[in-house]
């Protein structure tokens, strides 16, 4: 019995231990950086925004990756003004989002994969969902994906580019297979989100739109 006692004692510290360096470990992490916003890619299943992410973050491509089950997270940093560091904290999900996934998200990513006509059309009902709940001065990029699949092309970039235009959003073709913008896509994100935060003298708060 006593020993089972002392056993159960162990556990119980080492299991302190183990959320202390937890806490000490995110902390560390934490410092590494000036800003923070949240950024959540959107779209259709199966237009490629794991690959976007993964290359992104690992620099891998996977040819066999499934559809997304749950949410997806990465990180990206990047320099600003030669000195700041601003770090996105970018959640991906099954393409399936509720109101809450867009709460405080200073920037959105919005999906559709170049050889799918119907994920495209789709792209108008991200867009009010996003206007719908996110920010008032949400920054959002539009993402035709799969651009190296040139033979399969379903939607031209200069349609998508008008589109983009009209409804005063960035646009930006991306391959995830050849590392095609994908970088470019997420820095440029990062840019016009720096650049709200500044003009709203430094105030990193995005709060919910009224519409």
């Amino acid at each position: 019995m006593d020993i089972i006692i002392l056993c159960m004692i162990l556990c119980f510290i080492g299991f302190l231990l183990l959320i202390l360096l937890v806490k000490l470990f995110s902390r560390k992490q934490g410092s590494n950086h000036d800003h923070r916003f949240n950024v959540v890619m959107i779209g259709d299943s199966e237009v490629g925004k794991s690959n976007i992410l993964s290359h992104l973050t690992k620099n891998e491509f996977r040819h066999d990756t499934k559809s997304t089950v749950g949410i997806v997270f990465g990180t990206h940093n990047m320099k600003m003004d030669n000195k700041k560091i601003v770090k996105a904290q970018i959640w991906s999900s099954a393409g399936k989002e509720k109101a809450p996934f867009y709460k405080k998200a200073a920037g959105v990513i919005i999906v559709y994969d170049i050889t799918r006509r119907d994920s495209y059309e789709n792209v108008k009902r991200w867009l009010t969902e996003v206007k719908k709940y996110a920010s008032t001065n949400v920054v959002i990029i539009l993402v035709g994906n799969k651009a190296d699949l040139h033979d399969l092309r379903a939607v031209t970039t200069e349609e998508a580019d008008a589109f983009a235009k009209k409804e005063n959003i960035f646009f930006m073709e991306t391959s995830a297979l050849k590392s095609t913008n994908v970088c470019d896509s997420f820095n440029e994100l990062l840019k016009q989100i720096y650049y709200v935060f500044k003009k709203n003298n430094g105030d990193a708060t995005f709060v919910r739109c009224k519409r």
